[in-house]
């Protein structure tokens, strides 16, 4: 996400208006994920146009499949719907990076034939990842590298969603840290890379020193995956989003120490404070 008004004063100007705030955004980090999709489904032509505008050629966009095709439809009879998903973004066609087909909790093994009907009619030149949630892809059993080998012939990663922060303690009294807990699954972290553009979903507590903790084991693998020439992507989330972009800018840094990345750009809103 990029419009978020709890990101003034930091990440943004403090009279920053969140629906003009890509070209911030897009000047410190180089990718989102792009949930709007997800929800609302394709962005009318002349929102994607305006983003195209506003974006930096190094930018990449990371969408997800509309949860209509995913969730309501299960990816069954989906074909035209998809195909006019993609040709909507098309303004977009060298600013997207991986797009998401995130899988209801309840979608297993016995539908990976719909998933692969999917995956077939991918367009080749555009990366695709995918997040399952359902339990059996997760116990290293028949489902699970059935899985793995679907996504490695047809060129998918895996989407690695870490919420081990997030479930470090209980959410105690905490109503944002209890609905953060209820609204993300709880499951095995496993670690791998079936294609060429890793996904990690960092799903990060209120406690840095957690955060911290958890993230640790990434830096070596991000560096890993990067000294094999692929392009790792990593989204950085907090239960309630507030402090994401500080938290990604320390992961960031933390990175830069162990293999060489290209300097964030001051955030706009700390910068403007310097100024007074």
């Amino acid at each position: 996400m990029w419009a978020n008004a709890d990101w003034r004063g930091t990440l943004y100007g403090r009279y920053a208006e969140p629906s003009d705030s890509l070209p911030d955004y897009g000047r410190v980090f180089s990718c989102v994920e792009g949930n709007t999709t997800f929800y609302s489904g394709a962005p009318r032509e002349d929102v994607v146009a305006t983003w195209a505008r506003q974006a930096p050629e190094h930018f990449r966009f990371c969408f997800k499949l509309p949860s209509r095709l995913t969730h309501d439809q299960r990816l069954v009879g989906i074909e035209d719907e998809m195909d006019q998903f993609f040709e909507r973004l098309a303004p977009l066609h060298d600013r997207l990076g991986p797009t998401m087909i995130q899988l209801p909790r309840d979608f297993g093994a016995d539908e990976l034939p719909m998933l692969e009907a999917v995956l077939k009619r991918w367009p080749t030149s555009l990366p695709c990842a995918v997040e399952v949630r359902h339990s059996e892809f997760f116990h290293k059993g028949t489902a699970e590298q059935s899985l793995n080998r679907l996504l490695i012939t047809h060129g998918a990663d895996r989407v690695m969603l870490d919420a081990r922060a997030l479930f470090a303690t209980p959410a105690g009294d905490d109503t944002r840290l209890q609905q953060a807990q209820r609204e993300k699954p709880r499951r095995p972290l496993h670690v791998l890379s079936t294609a060429t553009q890793p996904v990690v979903r960092f799903i990060g507590h209120f406690d840095d020193a957690i955060n911290h903790e958890r993230f640790t084991p990434w830096i070596e693998q991000m560096a890993l995956w990067m000294e094999q020439e692929k392009s790792p992507v990593l989204f950085v989330h907090t239960p309630d989003n507030r402090a994401a972009p500080i938290l990604a800018r320390a992961f960031h840094a933390r990175l830069a120490e162990r293999i060489a990345l290209p300097a964030l750009a001051d955030f706009a809103g700390e910068r403007q404070e310097s100024l007074f």
